[in-house]
């Protein structure tokens, strides 16, 4: 239950003559009834049905809406049968332009911005707008921008391109001065908060005296930088989101992950957790090198490095990744049904396995890591991180459960 960073930051870029709310179908009902004159509604693919259902609903009404995400940028075409307007790309800049085209009743179908944005004109989120909306909490920022690497199953890469862009640490600083008055834990949403080693260094430096409690994501391959490890434990991280993605070398070539394969991934695991810090892994299941053995010993390893918490997504070929453009080519896409590309369906044809059975090995994985055994197994121990990985297993295990009842419906 975080708060979606992104509307708070278009919220900010609103003109102050506009009145802005905010609603979250994950938290509260939407009441399509309400007056309001324009609506924006962020999209990614497993959500996109629904958010055509709610744009229509509200169209219904006459009211205007504006789609963008990363559905909506790489599906233009599509998404503008639902809506009267489509941002593609970052909205930061170009969403002043869509206000003012929308007050002198003059919107275009396509807005696009003709260049990155600077983190350097990112304002402060506008975070009383979710005030009281029962969020775990709202101590989330960015801090930088994209990622230097090309993985062809993900999503940021194609969003972004290969473009990495640093906040002002400045800027940073002020901002998590104020997030410190609300809570002791921050979470860092930046999609690989390292990429620019010096810049990571001296933030991490700026934001010790603050003593947060702070999670983030990182490659597997900072366990290798000592000195970078040991300041980002000094300035409160405590857990890391990291992409082990596959224990098989060819699978990690054929992704575009090379950054894991000049590391020992258990070798890894013991660096992150000397410093204290715990690790959320994530491990894609159905790559081309993947057998029916695989989810036996992606287990094994998580059992024997006493891994804090981890993730088994099933491989999902997005709308523009380098993924899709060859699973099309290689006719192995099952279907467009976008409501399934929630990394828990198979949407593709494996090359390791029939379709049916990455989806039991899927389950049975799941199942598996979020057994009582396994969660004591696995967190029997007194560290720092455990304040984070306890409640994240006993979540997890809890929202499978939930998952499990309802497949059996």
């Amino acid at each position: 239950k975080f708060p979606p960073l992104s509307l708070l930051s278009l919220a900010c870029e609103t003109p102050e003559d506009m009145e802005v709310s905010l609603l979250d179908e994950n938290i509260e009902k939407i009441d399509f009834d309400i007056e309001v004159d324009l609506v924006g509604i962020t999209v990614i693919t497993p959500q996109a049905p629904r958010a055509y259902q709610i744009a229509e609903e509200f169209r219904k009404r006459e009211r205007k809406v504006v789609l963008g995400g990363f559905h909506v940028s790489h599906l233009p075409e599509e998404a503008l049968n639902h809506a009267d307007t489509v941002v593609i790309g970052e909205g930061d800049r170009i969403w002043k332009e869509v206000i003012k085209d929308f007050k002198e009743s003059k919107l275009k179908r396509i807005y696009k911005d003709r260049g990155l944005v600077s983190l350097s004109e990112i304002k402060t989120p506008r975070r009383n707008l979710v005030k009281g909306k029962g969020y775990l909490f709202t101590n989330t920022i960015q801090t930088t921008r994209g990622c230097p690497f090309q993985c062809e199953f993900c999503s940021v890469s194609s969003f972004f391109g290969k473009s990495y862009r640093t906040r002002p640490i400045p800027l940073v600083i002020e901002e998590l001065e104020a997030l410190r008055q609300e809570s002791i834990f921050l979470f860092l949403v930046d999609d690989n908060l390292v990429g620019n080693r010096s810049y990571a260094k001296a933030l991490f430096e700026e934001m010790s005296p603050l003593k947060f409690k702070w999670a983030s994501h990182a490659p597997l391959d900072l366990a290798k930088d000592e000195e970078l490890l040991r300041q980002a434990s000094k300035s409160g991280c405590i857990a890391l989101f990291v992409g082990f993605e596959s224990l098989t070398h060819e699978n990690l070539t054929l992704m575009g992950k090379r950054t894991n394969l000049n590391i020992s991934p258990q070798e890894a695991v013991k660096r992150f957790h000397a410093h204290g810090i715990g690790i959320l892994a994530s491990f894609i299941l159905g790559y081309d090198h993947d057998t029916p053995e695989t989810f036996e010993k992606i287990l094994e390893f998580c059992h024997r490095t006493r891994i804090d918490g981890a993730l088994f997504p099933i491989l999902t070929p997005y709308p523009g990744t380098l993924l899709r453009e060859r699973l099309e080519k290689e006719n192995r896409i099952l279907t467009n049904q976008w409501d399934l590309y929630d990394m828990e369906h198979v949407t593709f044809l494996p090359k390791g396995m029939p379709p049916e059975r990455l989806q039991e090995g899927f389950e049975w994985l799941n199942s598996s890591f979020l057994s009582w055994s396994s969660i004591l197994r696995r967190l029997f121990k007194i560290h720092r991180s455990l304040q984070i990985f306890g409640p994240m297993n006993l979540g997890f295990k809890k929202a499978w459960k939930k998952k499990e009842k309802i497949d059996l419906l």
